[in-house]
């Protein structure tokens, strides 16, 4: 780290994943909100030191990070200075939209960790960018900026990973060299979902990661309509066990069909929705929804650079 507590990418320290070059194709991930910062006093950004981010981070690689990209990519993960989540709600609460938050501090981290990583990891590889809820945040921001700077590496990437935070009508038609994705195999794309269950439709519920005129993909039938994919077309969910830091694939019983006036993906589940109403609605599983399909987008994510590779 800098004095002043940015990191310096050069250094290992600051990244929390960098791979033995194995496969054709990276993945460049964003890791989620893993920083609460709910105490009185907490800074708004994490230190790249937080314990608590740090911890997080080992879980969500091995929830899900690991198990959806490790496998066809090398999985790059920096670490980066995120926005603790009471900051988060403070503003969303205040403007209905927490986008000046990351803005700031955690998109400046990230601009430096992809300069980097293009500069001296990459090689000219094909790139997935990746994420979840912050993470994902971050990678639209970057698709509406940086990659637009950079249209030689743009070029490059087989597709964005953006699930748990909104993709919007609004924000393609204001960035044409954006698309998002319309089937299975469709190259330089974005996927993008949010899970929710039926009380948050029947309510119209607010969720802090859902904004107006969204958009998604069914990641069962990869369909953007609302054609309904049975539980049957799931190959299986994960569980993680917080206390053992292992994971189980179970049936969940896990279907989707997308509801296009909200823009999200609604399942009939009975496993928990997240217990947090005031922010995300009564039945959201903002916290399932990579590890819910996991089978399934780890099986997409081979038939998207298998059809990138076909290409070239």
């Amino acid at each position: 780290m800098n004095n002043n507590g940015a990191p310096d990418y050069s250094k290992a320290e600051c990244w929390y994943r960098i791979p033995e070059i194995t496969k054709e194709v990276d993945t460049f991930f964003i890791y989620p909100t893993k920083y609460a910062a709910t105490n009185e006093g907490d800074p708004d950004y994490a230190t790249l030191d937080n314990e608590e981010m740090r911890k997080g981070v080992v879980e969500v690689d091995t929830r899900y990070a690991s198990g959806l990209y490790a496998d066809s990519t090398n999985l790059f993960m920096p670490y980066y200075r995120q926005a603790g989540f009471r900051y988060l709600a403070e503003v969303w609460r205040k403007e209905g939209n927490a986008r000046a938050v990351l803005e700031a501090t955690p998109y400046e981290d990230v601009t430096k960790a992809l300069d980097y990583y293009f500069d001296n990891y990459n090689g000219g590889r094909p790139f997935i960018l990746a994420g979840h809820s912050q993470g994902s945040a971050l990678c639209l921001l970057a698709l509406e900026d940086y990659f637009k700077r950079h249209s030689d590496y743009y070029e490059r990437m087989v597709a964005a990973y953006t699930i748990g935070y909104s993709v919007t009508r609004d924000m393609l038609d204001e960035n044409p060299h954006m698309k998002f994705a319309t089937g299975e195999t469709d190259t330089g794309v974005i996927i993008s979902w949010n899970t929710e269950g039926k009380r948050n439709i029947e309510e119209n519920a607010k969720n802090i990661v859902l904004l107006p005129n969204a958009v998604c993909i069914n990641p069962l039938n990869w369909k953007t309509d609302d054609t309904y994919a049975p539980a049957s077309a799931n190959l299986g969910s994960i569980v993680y066990d917080k206390d053992t830091g292992k994971t189980s694939v179970e049936d969940l019983n896990v279907d989707a069909r997308i509801n296009p006036e909200r823009g999200v993906i609604v399942t009939n589940t009975d496993y928990d929705p997240i217990d947090l109403t005031d922010l995300f609605g009564p039945a959201s599983f903002h916290n399932s929804e990579n590890t819910f399909y996991l089978f399934n987008v780890k099986e997409n994510v081979k038939k998207r650079i298998a059809a990138y590779l076909e290409k070239k």
